[in-house]
């Protein structure tokens, strides 16, 4: 079994806060191997009856505990998961308890308590540059084609069957326990155009038709795919200017690795190499960053910078770009974007590169940095 040492850290470090920590992330990702490496953890497998009927009452079974650390796995599939892990936090304080679901706690149908104040969460995204460097591989054209569930990265061949199982499963088995989603059609539908279009803006008007359900409807499931983790929705950053957006967001595919699928990419073509850039480097943003200090920047002159990073209080607005090639970086939309923001750093990140390289770019200041540096530069600027 493979540690992967970031994440293992990033629990342990959580746990030393509070004692529940809710690890998501969707199914496949990893949860149950990660959670299974912990030492003198005791895992339970809620997907089983006798382990539901073990949590018919919480307080008993926590009581009855030895082990330091109680894993509950899926814990969405008891029937009131929120009260089981306010039990935990409230009345078994000692106990270290790590619940893993394939959702946020906003799920509606199941959490009627987000336990706010009571428990850290870990969210664990596909496979990110530290996993890459513990599973021994660093072809990143693997990583963007296959993506980064690890049996789907680390697997013998690219296997179609394995995407079309995976989504046929979400809608089974996360959809269906966790909410009320009544056009099965409809909403594969919506998630598969979202993927197509991964990267782009989104407007809830342009995919009703295509949907045959309301644009009320679209946001509606919009939001049940960034619940379950399986669209990760980015909104922009404005200031006071009112040239910049202020409201429409950008979507994007969790997940390289289904990007391709639904766009029947089978051999990465250069072109392709760069918005699929795109999808890593957020991918690892939202590994190192809190989500909510994540943005795209935009103004009505359609000058756009991919990411704004917003470090904490009283700190300058970070500013990332993605180029396949460094050489064909473009500084404009940056430029745009720092005559009204113009304090903090300039980040392009880039394919072609081995070691990171600070130059100017007309009036700015630009550090170029290879893609397989990039989490190193987050440490230091992050």
């Amino acid at each position: 079994m493979v540690t992967r040492t970031f994440w293992r850290q990033r629990m342990d470090a959580l746990l030393a806060q509070r004692n529940v920590l809710w690890l998501a992330g969707v199914r496949r990702a990893g949860k149950t191997t990660l959670c299974q490496s912990l030492p003198n953890a005791a895992y339970y497998d809620c997907e089983l009856p006798r382990v539901r009927r073990m949590l018919e009452d919480p307080e008993i079974f926590f009581r009855q505990q030895s082990a330091p650390v109680v894993v509950l796995d899926e814990i969405h599939r008891l029937l009131n998961p929120s009260e089981a892990l306010k039990i935990a936090a409230d009345h078994f304080p000692a106990l270290k308890v790590v619940a893993t679901g394939s959702s946020t706690l906003a799920a509606r149908r199941k959490f009627k308590d987000t336990l706010t104040g009571r428990k850290r969460v870990l969210w664990l995204v596909p496979s990110i540059l530290a996993d890459l460097r513990d599973f021994g591989t660093t072809n990143l054209d693997a990583r963007m084609l296959r993506g980064g569930l690890p049996p789907f990265l680390l697997g013998a061949e690219l296997d179609d069957t394995a995407f079309r199982e995976w989504i046929e499963s979400f809608w089974a088995k996360d959809l269906q326990e966790l909410f009320a989603v009544e056009h099965k059609a409809s909403f594969l539908k919506l998630m598969e155009l979202l993927f197509r279009q991964s990267g782009s803006l989104f407007e809830a008007t342009s995919f009703a038709a295509s949907c045959e359900i309301s644009r009320q409807t679209v946001r509606n499931y919009l939001d049940i795919l960034e619940t379950t983790l399986v669209a990760v929705v980015l909104r922009p950053y404005a200031g006071t200017s009112a040239a910049e957006l202020r409201a429409q967001p950008k979507v994007y595919a969790f997940d390289t690795g289904f990007v391709c699928y639904l766009r029947d990419i089978g051999t990465l073509r250069p072109d392709d190499r760069g918005p699929l850039l795109e999808h890593l480097v957020l991918n690892e943003l939202l590994a190192h960053v809190p989500r909510e200090r994540l943005f795209y920047w935009r103004d009505k002159q359609k000058h756009e910078v991919d990411f704004i990073v917003k470090p904490g209080r009283g700190r300058a607005l970070v500013a990332i770009e993605c180029k396949a090639t460094s050489s064909r970086f473009d500084a404009t939309g940056l430029a745009a974007f720092r005559r009204r923001h113009p304090a903090g750093e300039n980040l392009v990140v880039c394919l072609d590169l081995v070691e990171p390289l600070t130059t100017r770019v007309g009036a700015l200041e630009v550090r170029f940095v290879p893609f397989s540096r990039f989490d190193e530069e987050l440490g230091r600027v992050g």
